[in-house]
This record gives C-alpha cells, sequence and structure tokens, in this order.
C-alpha cells in the first residue's frame, strides 16, 4: 500500500523487518509495550495530568524532531504545512492537544485499567468514521466486534457506577474523558491517512505533534497557570524526572517509531496492529505489581469481552470456513 511505501522512506530499519517477519511482530509488540505502559508511567510520576500531558508531547515532539531531521526522506518539514497548513493546524489539535489532554487528566479520575481497557475501542471508532467519510463497509466481524466492544464499555462504566454508589468515586467523569479522547484520536488517524500518503508517516506525526505540543503548552499555561519550563526537568525529584523523560521519550518516541516501523513490514498488517489489544493487560498487570490498584471483577469482564472481540474478528475467515463445511 502507499502508506506502506512512505512508511518504509520514512524508516530504513523497515528493510531490515520485511527480510524477518519474526522480528517484524516482535517490533509491534515492543511498540504496545511502549502505548500500554504509558498510563502506568503518567501515574508512577505522581504529577497532575495537565502538566503530564504538556511534558509527555515537548519531550516526545523534541524526540521526533531529531528522528525526523536525521533522515533525508522526512527532513523537509514545512512541504507539507505550505501544501495544507490549516488542515495540518486542526488535525494538530484535534489528534494531540485535545485528546492527550482529556486522556491524562482522565487518570487524575479514573484508574489506569479503566483507562488502558477504554483506550482499546479506538478501532472501533475508526471504523465508524471510515464508514461515515470513506463508505468503507463495516463487515459482519467488526460489527461483532463492535458490539463486544462498546459491551466491554458498559462493564467498565457499570463498574465505576457501582463504585461512585459505594463511596463516591468519579471514575464515569474519567471514562468519558477516554471515550471522548479516543474518538478524536480515532478521527485524526482517518483524517490524516492522506496527508501520510502524500508525505509520509514520520512527517505527518512530527509536525502535528510539535505544534500539537505548542499548543498543549499554552493551554496549560493559561488555563492552569503551569507554565511549564523544559529546562527545569532535572530539577525535580528523580522520580519525576525519569518518569517524565520515560513518557516523553520512550513512550512517545521511540515505541511511536518501533510501532509503525513494525506495522510497515509485518506481512499481515491486520493481525500485526491487533496486537494493540494487549494494552489493558500490560497496563493492568503494572498498575497491579507497582502501583497497587486493584482489579475488579467487571474490569476483568470488561477485558476479556474486549479482548473476545478481537479473536473473533482475527478468526472469522476459519469460523466462516467453518460454517460452510458444517
Amino acid at each position: 500500500s502507499s502508506v506502506r511505501r512512505h512508511a518504509c522512506q520514512d524508516m530504513p530499519a523497515v528493510t531490515l523487518l520485511h527480510r524477518h517477519a519474526s522480528l517484524a511482530y516482535v517490533a509491534v509488540f515492543v511498540g504496545v509495550l511502549g502505548h500500554g505502559s504509558s498510563e502506568f508511567v503518567a501515574v508512577y510520576s505522581g504529577i497532575a495530568g495537565a502538566e503530564v500531558s504538556v511534558w509527555r508531547y515537548v519531550l516526545g515532539a523534541a524526540g521526533m524532531l531529531i528522528w525526523a531531521l536525521a533522515l533525508p526522506a522526512s527532513r523537509d518539514l514545512l512541504a507539507p504545512l505550505r501544501a495544507h497548513g490549516m488542515r495540518i493546524l486542526l488535525l494538530s489539535l484535534l489528534g494531540v492537544s485535545i485528546p492527550y489532554l482529556l486522556f491524562h487528566v482522565a487518570l487524575d479520575f479514573a484508574t489506569v485499567i479503566q483507562v488502558a481497557t477504554l483506550v482499546t475501542v479506538s478501532p472501533i471508532f475508526v471504523g465508524l468514521l471510515n464508514l461515515v467519510l470513506n463508505r468503507v463497509p463495516f463487515t459482519a466481524p467488526k460489527i461483532i466486534s463492535g458490539l463486544c466492544a462498546f459491551a466491554g464499555v458498559a462493564l467498565l462504566v457499570t463498574d465505576g457506577y457501582v463504585a461512585r454508589l459505594a463511596g463516591g468515586s468519579t471514575s464515569l467523569v474519567g471514562m468519558l474523558m477516554v471515550m471522548a479522547s479516543s474518538a478524536m484520536i480515532s478521527a485524526y488517524m482517518v483524517l490524516s491517512k492522506p496527508l501520510i500518503n502524500e508525505f509520509g508517516a514520520i512527517r505527518i506525526i512530527t509536525v502535528t505533534m510539535t505544534i500539537g505540543a505548542v499548543a498543549l503548552w499554552l493551554v496549560v499555561g493559561v488555563w492552569w497557570g503551569e507554565w511549564i519550563d523544559p529546562t527545569t526537568l532535572f530539577d525535580r525529584a528523580p522520580r519525576e524526572s525519569w518518569s517524565l523523560l520515560t513518557i516523553g521519550i520512550w513512550n512517545t518516541t521511540i515505541t511511536q517509531i518501533i510501532w509503525l516501523a513494525g506495522l510497515a513490514a509485518v506481512p499481515d498488517i491486520t493481525r500485526g496492529s491487533y496486537l494493540f489489544f494487549l494494552k489493558p493487560v500490560i497496563a493492568a498487570v503494572l498498575a497491579l505489581l507497582i502501583l497497587s490498584q486493584p482489579i475488579t471483577v467487571f474490569q476483568i469482564g470488561a477485558m476479556a469481552v474486549i479482548l473476545g472481540s478481537v479473536l473473533v474478528e482475527l478468526f472469522w475467515p476459519k469460523i466462516v470456513a467453518l460454517r460452510s463445511v458444517g
């Protein structure tokens, strides 16, 4: 596909991964580890969500800028802006500033497990938006997986409601923030695809992340009164400094690059992308072992339902084949 061709131009390492399919799947899994641990690192830092969101994208954007400028194929970052300046500005706000501010503030209200599980419904939003905007049909397995995903969401919301009745929990507010964040990130994925086809993934992600980071810095400064000074990173307590560095460079820059390179090289991109649904399991293990956040029956049920929906779509051709044989 054209997306894969541009990904290969942006990332020379894809050539190596193309030769070794198993390494490509490992790369995707490493990317998932980065995604799956981001909520954990944000909470572990002990810093409020709005401030974490700024640090994450200021540091992450700096890392992406260094990477893009190091590669000749992605060095011209002004070309996308000259061609589609207003569109890229809107995508930066829609796909970075607003959703990731909501995402990190949500962690002040909901648990790591709730947030990580809800984020996995993003592919369902992508399917719905593709249907509305691009007339891409919503196939039977996607309908089934979508219904299962929303059933999982219902379990989480019920869990939050029960907890709220028991002790005044505000987790429902956090989960609504995550749902809004997921919807906007999904819109970004659908709407940015033509630009990625034209300019390559690294350039578009770098430009939108950089603009989004500047907007985040301004919003959090004006609204929360927290004017983040990146030069003070190591003036903080070691736990805070290293957590912020980890979520900015590892969770945002490095694993993003590894994730894109892996997806560009795997023989079956659909199967490779399904590894993303391991995210809540990774987050749950980290939250349980290190943060001592308990896992409720509802949360386990939600993870099982959502992961089950992925398996249905993954093995749908075999299910259809068995039915036809029967």
